[in-house]
């Protein structure tokens, strides 16, 4: 082999190397069929929201799963590197990509960031048997029970526990089956349904979700319709091609899954405390109007006796005189 032919083996294989490091593959980093994981809605703040999810998320993943085990990534040593340089370009690019596959997939973190295809929204996929809609309902249980503030951009976060395409025929199909744990005889419940789309022009909001509540029916008639305080809540969000589903508990008293208004008084009891703090003004107002009315009884009272003594000493004077 001729020095000319093996300097033009190492440029090839660098100018493949550093091309794959710019590449960024597709599909990598954006919400795609077939994912779990969490909705995050925020306002015109992506990259804190991002940071806050990342913060929030992990501090109740641990409580449930445990502090997360990372995989160390170890790199190819320079022996290796030496002898990929002396074998066949194909070969050397094959290998490279058998490389960059494995290495991603050590570096799969219990939750990674993606692009959900729609402005304020961020897609976080979970891994490693985290279960989004558990995890979900345990941080708004304990936001909403301690009244404790823990994020500023992030506003809803919302469960997926499944995807499908987002075309009518493919959504029903899908929540034939999805659905069937919560809603097939012997399982019942009362039910709404929240949908939305980002981004998607196809699908129109009423037909959804009266074909999705038609399904519901077949599954078993006794599950009925409660917009007022339902005990399931099916999610449906469509982001472009992408159709985002999950089935949520408490989504009514959890203010709608979101964190900001969670936090704050419910407003029952606040009218309670105010009806409350009400009569007890109104009672303290009449205890004090009763006692005013006693002091002038008692006062009137006392200006009469002075009076009946005043006409006696005008009567015994006038009689000596």
């Amino acid at each position: 082999m001729s020095a000319v032919q093996n300097e033009s083996r190492k440029r090839s294989k660098k100018r493949y190397v550093s091309g794959q490091q710019g590449k960024r593959w597709k599909g990598s980093r954006e919400l795609e069929v077939g994912m779990q994981g969490i909705l995050i809605t925020c306002n015109m703040n992506e990259r804190k929201c991002t940071a806050e999810a990342f913060n929030l998320l992990n501090e109740y993943a641990d409580k449930l799963y445990g502090p997360e085990k990372l995989q160390n990534n170890k790199g190819s040593s320079s022996s290796e590197e030496e002898e990929a340089e002396e074998e066949d370009v194909d070969v050397a690019l094959k290998k490279e990509v058998a490389q960059l596959q494995s290495s991603a997939g050590k570096r799969e973190r219990r939750f990674q960031a993606l692009e959900s295809g729609a402005n304020n929204v961020i897609f976080i996929r979970t891994h490693n048997l985290v279960e989004p809609d558990k995890l979900v309902h345990h941080i708004l249980s304990d936001l909403h029970s301690t009244k404790k503030k823990k994020s500023r951009v992030i506003l809803r976060m919302l469960p997926v526990t499944g995807t499908c395409k987002a075309f009518q025929e493919d959504m029903l199909k899908y929540l034939t089956t999805f659905l069937e744990p919560w809603f097939k005889t012997p399982h019942s419940a009362t039910y709404q349904i929240a949908f939305k789309a980002r981004n998607s022009s196809h699908n129109k909001r009423e037909e959804i979700i009266k074909s999705i509540a038609g399904l519901v029916g077949k599954l078993n008639p006794k599950n009925k319709v409660d917009l007022t305080n339902p005990e399931l809540t099916i999610i449906v969000e469509v982001i472009k091609a992408v159709c985002c589903v999950s089935v949520a508990r408490d989504y009514t008293l959890y203010r709608k899954y979101n964190v900001q208004e969670v936090v704050k008084e419910d407003a029952a009891k606040m009218k309670t405390d105010a009806n409350a703090a009400e009569q007890r003004d109104e009672h303290n107002g009449g205890e004090a109007e009763k006692d005013k009315e006693e002091k002038v009884a008692q006062d009137e009272e006392k200006t009469g006796a002075q009076n009946e003594e005043l006409e006696e000493i005008n009567k015994d004077e006038g009689g000596g005189e």
